[in-house]
């Protein structure tokens, strides 16, 4: 043994030693105070900053997430129950298994890039009381953490709920929403965690930002999908009073949640019977997002890194399949055009005008006879214009008349379906999303679900999936200042959301034309269905940039300035255009835009959309400080950019700014 072996060995013995020879001379018993977590597993991001541990605190499983040596969850419970038994108390902890993952793959969205670079651990537990073996899957990455619960074995197994608790840090803000109302589409509150009460409801993504310059943190779920095996019920959490959330799934939600309004209390009865599963339980990830800033919150990609890969035989090309092409959608239901076959193929005529690649047809297609069908449906197409058309998720339970309607749109040529009023998280509910998105797949149908939860990872499993509500959108009334400048922070970080944007009459409410615009590029969705009748689209000032928005992109980035339920904004690449979109919240605003996203060293030409100003002034233009104002209407100025520039912006209370950079 080295010197060094030999002083490491005394240093850690001597206290030990001490005590031993104290009881020996003394007689006087003397303990060593236990070690408060005393099974305990760390896990490292890659880049080190985020720590995820997980340990047996007096036989209860448990974890706590720091980031930068800053709490972000502090200290909560795990477990799953099953068949009756909670499998996160009286538990030990076997040796872990850990790897690093580092790879990446196309995407559809906020960049077309995914980075899946994380540090993986699979920690057997074992259950004392019933001899139950499982395992705790644990992902860290750089932006965030995802967990989830493996039960291996056989037969049939009732899960009754789930022991995941999130213990939100003292001095932190949430923005949330219930889900007893109206489900997913109600808007988000903003509290201090002290002020949230015992039997509150949220449903994710949660947001919360932490105490003092910690950052961010957002709670998700991912993979209630499974590509094989069971489908899980989805999560909603409850707050018990205490800066604590509970997991709690789809069947224990509330007796006024809004399927029993819907549907009656029978099926919502029948819908909370805890979940039966065959086989091995393969649990859904819960994925908490985290960063320094929205920046990084905003473009984590965990969401669909760890959902289930598509099926390479109904997806050989990923994204690439001709019949996933992405697009704009003209969508007549908030517009006075008559719902008649007619006034349907006007607003084809008009979408083929702008340059849009579908049309969303509501119910009213089922009372047209088969041929009207074909007919509309080829003129639309010889116009460049992919139908889409409604249908109540009522209607597909039952598989035959669920098969029967795919292949009825697949004969008449119809590109896809929009299912409404899906309204439930139960197993049963999620099995039926599952069971159309693989059968609509298999016809080469695309879909929009309506009356959604929020999405979980579909949209990579399925890339059918185009977009899904799950939002308080403009179907509603405003006012939406504040909401439009919480969303992109909070539902969104989810995954695509059908807010179905951009309205100029009454229905926007206190914001701006140029506010409205501006949701377009920031409220993303491979299909982007626009609210406002598309002759108003097509004789507006902006109908160059109308034309041009793109619906999926290259690279985002979530400008400095930026602040939830304040001021969205937004430099989003496609190709070499850049479109900068800003919506600003209830109160004026004076922001300074740094240009150096730009690459390259020369001069761009930049196209910009803003608020008149009430006094309808000429705007100068000055290198290094250029102002735009608010107002009724919307103005477009033309100058040149360079990357060492800014622009400073003046913002009217729930006004915008859009400007298209290009070289």
């Amino acid at each position: 043994m080295n010197k060094k072996r030999i002083f490491v060995t005394v240093f850690f013995l001597y206290p030990v030693l001490m005590l031993a020879v104290c009881n020996l001379l003394y007689g006087t018993e003397i303990t060593v105070p236990p070690d408060p977590f005393p099974l305990k597993i760390p896990v490292f991001s890659p880049d080190g900053t985020i720590e995820f541990h997980v340990l047996s605190d007096q036989g209860r499983l448990s974890y706590w997430i720091s980031m930068r040596n800053d709490p972000v969850v502090e200290k909560s419970p795990l477990g799953i129950t099953l068949n009756g038994t909670d499998l996160g108390n009286g538990v030990l902890l076997g040796k872990a298994l850990t790897e690093q993952v580092n790879r990446t793959y196309p995407w559809r969205g906020k960049h077309a890039v995914a980075t899946d670079l994380y540090t993986a651990v699979r920690v057997p537990i074992t259950h004392n009381a019933s001899g139950t073996e499982y395992f705790l899957e644990v992902r860290v990455y750089n932006d965030g953490v995802a967990f989830r619960y493996v039960v291996p074995g056989e037969g049939i197994r009732k899960v009754s709920g789930e022991g995941t608790g999130i213990k939100i840090p003292a001095g932190s803000t949430v923005w949330y929403h219930g889900i007893v109302g109206m489900h997913y589409e109600e808007k988000h509150k903003e509290k201090d965690i002290l002020q949230i009460e015992a039997g509150e409801w949220a449903g994710p993504p949660m947001t919360v930002k932490l105490p003092g310059k910690s950052g961010y943190m957002a709670v998700t779920e991912s993979g209630v999908i499974k590509s094989s095996g069971d489908n899980f019920p989805g999560m909603a959490l409850e707050a018990d009073g205490k800066r604590g959330f509970q997991v709690r799934l789809g069947h224990e939600h509330p007796e006024n949640y809004p399927y029993v309004l819907r549907y009656g209390k029978e099926d919502h009865k029948r819908l909370t019977a805890p979940p039966t599963f065959t086989g091995s339980i393969e649990g859904p990830w819960r994925v908490i997002l985290i960063g320094r800033d929205l920046n990084t919150l905003f473009n984590a990609d965990i969401v669909h890194n760890v959902a289930p890969k598509p099926d390479p035989g109904l997806f050989p090309k990923g994204f690439d399949e001709e019949w996933l092409a992405p697009g704009r959608a003209v969508w007549g239901y908030l517009t006075d055009e008559p719902r008649t076959l007619e006034g349907m193929k006007n607003l084809s005529g008009l979408a083929g005008e702008l340059g849009f690649e579908y049309h969303t047809v509501e119910g009213h297609w089922r009372r047209w006879s088969l041929q009207e069908e074909k007919d509309f449906v080829a003129y639309s197409n010889n116009l460049g214009v992919k139908v889409i058309y409604w249908e109540h998720s009522k209607n597909l339970r039952d598989p035959k008349a669920r098969s029967d309607f795919f292949k009825h749109l697949h004969e008449v040529g119809v590109s896809g379906a929009k299912i409404d009023f899906l309204d439930h998280e139960a197993k049963e509910v999620i099995d039926l999303y599952a069971a159309c998105l693989k059968e609509a797949a298999q016809y080469k149908l695309i879909l929009n679900f309506h009356g959604a939860n929020k999405p979980a990872g579909e949209a990579r499993t399925w890339p059918n999936e185009m977009t899904r509500e799950g939002v308080f959108g403009m179907e509603f009334r405003g006012p939406w200042a504040t909401h439009n400048t919480t969303i992109p922070f909070t539902r969104l970080l989810a995954g695509h959301v059908d807010y179905t944007p951009v309205v100029f009459g009454e229905r926007r409410a206190e914001t701006s034309e140029a506010h409205q615009l501006a949701s377009a590029a920031i409220l993303q969705a491979p299909m982007l269905n626009f609210a406002e009748h598309p002759q108003n689209l097509l004789a507006h000032k902006a109908v160059e940039y109308i034309r041009q928005i793109p619906t999926t992109w290259d690279e985002t980035i979530v400008l400095p300035g930026s602040e939830i339920g304040k001021l969205a904004a937004f430099a989003r690449r496609k190709g070499d255009r850049w479109f900068i979109a800003v919506m600003n919240g209830e109160k004026g605003n004076t922001i300074k835009m740094d240009l150096s996203f730009l690459k390259n060293e020369k001069d761009y030409d930049m196209m910009m959309i803003r608020d008149k100003k009430p006094e309808e002034a000429r705007v100068v233009l000055v290198r290094n400080r250029q102002l735009f104002g608010g107002g009724k209407g919307v103005a477009i100025d033309r100058a040149k950019v360079n990357r060492r520039e800014s622009l400073w912006i003046d913002l009217i209370p729930g006004g915008g700014f859009v400007a298209v950079i290009s070289e």
